[in-house]
């Protein structure tokens, strides 16, 4: 198998690229500088060149809150970006996988979102991948679209990040716990989509590492495990926290039945994922 992946730069996208390797499976990474998929003949001309059976779409527009003030370029990205992608693996009959989020549903309520459920966003950054979304069930006959929340990697910016960075100078911290969803580990994640990408399994699939927990339980574990138990974490209210641009969901809780009921293996427990990330960081 020939892979081409976008985004190679990013959390996914290099973790993707390495675990394909590990498999013996060719890949080709671009990042905007290879292809920026903005540019409709720049993307027909990269894919087409380098002479793939599926490409993996990883590149978006994912800053959440500046996404807001900068609609025009953030579905530029997310949807006109993957139309062009779309366009193009149906014109050579590739597979095609693409790389959404949870922000394609409203956020509300306390039921786990089945993948076919209706999409209804609550921010220009679940917009624009929705639109992404459509892009590809309206051009694509092979494709997954591949649903994931709270991601972190070892390649990039993240929450786990921002909290062992915030340790170190700060010993209390006030994070949301009314929010609630479960952590999606890259490395986990790229073998998933591997996975998918030997089947002809298409659809749409959630793909996050099993459990649940608040965001205020995340940095509470965080700090434990990382043995910083010098940072007391306050939980607050989303109301009570400073506003933050964008809306943000409260209920992240997404099904995963259709992975087993397709055999795929699903992901890890979060604290496992969490524990070998910090080890792969070295803590």
């Amino acid at each position: 198998m020939r892979v081409l992946v976008t985004g190679v730069k990013g959390q996914l996208g290099h973790d993707v690229v390495e675990e394909l390797a590990k498999r013996g499976h060719e890949s080709v990474g671009v990042d905007i500088e290879e292809m920026d998929i903005t540019d409709e003949k720049a993307v027909e001309r990269v894919i087409t060149e380098a002479k793939v059976d599926t490409v993996m779409h990883c590149a978006a527009y994912t800053a959440v809150d500046a996404a807001e003030d900068n609609e025009e370029l953030c579905r530029k990205v997310n949807a006109g970006g993957t139309e062009n992608i779309a366009k193009v693996c149906k014109k050579l009959d590739l597979k095609m996988i693409y790389i959404s989020t949870d922000y394609v549903f409203n956020g509300q309520g306390e039921r786990p979102w089945e993948p076919d459920d209706e999409r209804e966003p609550l921010n220009v950054y679940g917009q624009t991948k929705y639109e992404g979304e459509l892009a590809v069930e309206n051009n694509v006959s092979k494709y997954f679209i591949v649903r994931i929340a709270w991601v972190f990697g070892v390649n990039g910016k993240n929450f786990i990040k921002t909290m062992l960075n915030l340790g170190k100078t700060r010993d209390q911290l006030t994070v949301v716990d009314d929010q609630i969803g479960s952590p999606t580990y890259t490395y986990d994640l790229a073998r998933l989509l591997v996975d998918m990408a030997e089947t002809e399994k298409y659809g749409r699939y959630h793909a996050t590492n099993e459990g649940l927990c608040s965001w205020y339980e995340f940095a509470c574990e965080i700090f434990k495990q990382a043995g910083m138990d010098h940072v007391k974490v306050t939980p607050v209210t989303t109301a009570e926290y400073p506003a933050s641009k964008a809306k943000r969901p409260a209920n992240s809780r997404m099904s995963k039945e259709k992975l087993t009921e397709n055999g795929f293996e699903r992901l890890p427990d979060w604290k496992d994922a969490l524990q070998r990330y910090l080890k792969a960081l070295g803590y």
